[in-house]
């Protein structure tokens, strides 16, 4: 298996590395903001979408409404200095359409179950499609991750899509599947993903999948 990030990395493949990252996650904020405003989640046809935002919605809702508050309360204080209030409004606004972009991120591309089979998701980082002829059992099981541990660990086969420290569904494969993540690339024989309702979720894959 191909470890993510490979330690070897110059300090300039680092820099290109960061940079390339940097815009890949500029364009998926706005690509997510404008599929939220004009409803367009990506679920394939003849499938079903299943949130796994849920447990971080709290959290997005409350450091949005604090950094609202905090523009506002900025943009008062400097009013007076347009050179300082124009930037400093721009850089808050974009604040907030980040923070809104990666909620929508999660929103609009849920996990889905199809005919086709299984798209595993997490934001704009992870789009894997899983054939059911690569399916070997879908079940649930909840795993806390420890020590913060990396979604996609060196040596390991399981591709963990982490939740508030959490997985509760389970994906074992029939055939290793190639991934391609922000931080590298590897083969994986399993996906522990989140799902808000895992059990509406092993439903729709028995549904699909009798036998699953």
């Amino acid at each position: 298996m191909t470890a993510p990030v490979p330690v070897s990395r110059t300090t300039g493949e680092w820099a290109a590395y960061l940079a390339r990252r940097a815009v890949q996650m500029e364009i998926g904020v706005w690509q997510s903001l404008s599929r939220f405003v004009l409803r367009r989640p990506r679920v394939p046809a003849g499938a079903a979408g299943f949130s796994y935002h849920r447990a971080v919605l709290a959290v997005h809702i409350t450091i949005t409404a604090v950094s609202v508050l905090e523009l506002v309360v900025v943009d008062v204080l400097v009013q007076r200095w347009p050179y300082v209030r124009a930037p400093l409004l721009v850089v808050g606004v974009w604040g907030v359409a980040w923070m809104l972009g990666m909620l929508a991120a999660m929103v609009t591309r849920p996990h889905a179950v199809g005919p086709d089979g299984i798209r595993a998701r997490y934001a704009t980082d992870v789009d894997l499609a899983l054939p059911w002829d690569a399916v070997d059992a879908v079940v649930r099981r909840t795993r806390i991750r420890e020590d913060k541990a990396p979604r996609l660990a060196p040596g390991d086969d399981v591709l963990n899509l982490w939740m508030q420290d959490r997985t509760n569904v389970d994906i074992d494969l029939d055939v290793p599947v190639h991934v391609r993540l922000p931080e590298g690339s590897a083969t994986v024989r399993r996906i522990s993903l989140f799902a808000d309702d895992p059990t509406a979720f092993l439903a729709a894959v028995r549904a699909q999948v009798p036998a699953a």
